[in-house]
């Protein structure tokens, strides 16, 4: 990694993006960070000042343009994008499934990855050493019963970083998933309450298997 190396993390303020924004600061990166969590940027910047944010919705078109003005503005370039940022969407059987949830569940994981990869494309490939990273699930691997939404949102992005990485590859843009298992927090904690409701189970049998 060159001194000057910069990181965008979306979805950074808590979570697994936070850890991975701590780490690269670690690391010595330059890094920017978007979140649509106001009072989450705000302990993260409160936490790590030499870092850069902007309160930002992935899903809006124009809150990912204000995104990448701002880390030009801080930053001047990008080496490497993480696509962190989702939501966990509802937790219910399918033909309970309600529409406005899927599509927002839809437009956050996957369009919103979309978004970002679209504007950081032009900046990586000026880059000597450039990534994507897409931060994807278990879920995109074997499914997940009660979670349509979000399993299509992580399964598609398995479809894109594959089609991006042949895509971008002769540009020496590299791109690859990671895929976590859950992991213990608010958002899961919300689930495994859904869940546990639409099964007739307790939580502390539902988050045994999350969290196992």
């Amino acid at each position: 990694m060159s001194e000057d190396s910069v990181v965008l993390i979306s979805g950074a303020a808590s979570g697994i993006g936070r850890r991975i924004a701590e780490r690269m600061l670690a690391e010595g990166y330059g890094v920017h960070i978007c979140d649509s969590s106001t009072a989450n940027v705000d302990a993260f910047l409160a936490a790590n000042p030499t870092a850069t944010a902007t309160v930002a919705d992935v899903g809006r078109r124009d809150d990912a343009d204000r995104v990448f003005m701002e880390l030009l503005e801080n930053h001047g370039h990008l080496n490497v994008l993480i696509n962190n940022a989702g939501i966990a969407g509802p937790a219910v059987p399918v033909e309970d499934c309600d529409e406005d949830g899927w599509n927002e569940c839809i437009q956050v994981n996957l369009t919103g990855a979309f978004y970002m990869t679209k504007r950081a494309i032009p900046l990586l490939r000026k880059s000597k050493s450039a990534s994507i990273i897409n931060i994807a699930s278990t879920a995109a691997l074997m499914g997940c019963p009660f979670r349509s939404p979000y399993v299509a949102s992580k399964w598609a992005q398995i479809g894109l970083t594959k089609t991006w990485a042949m895509e971008l590859g002769p540009d020496g843009i590299r791109v690859n998933a990671v895929c976590p298992t859950s992991v213990e927090g608010p958002r899961i904690e919300r689930v495994i309450e859904l869940e546990a409701k639409q099964r007739g189970r307790t939580t502390d049998e539902i988050r045994d298997v999350y969290l196992r």
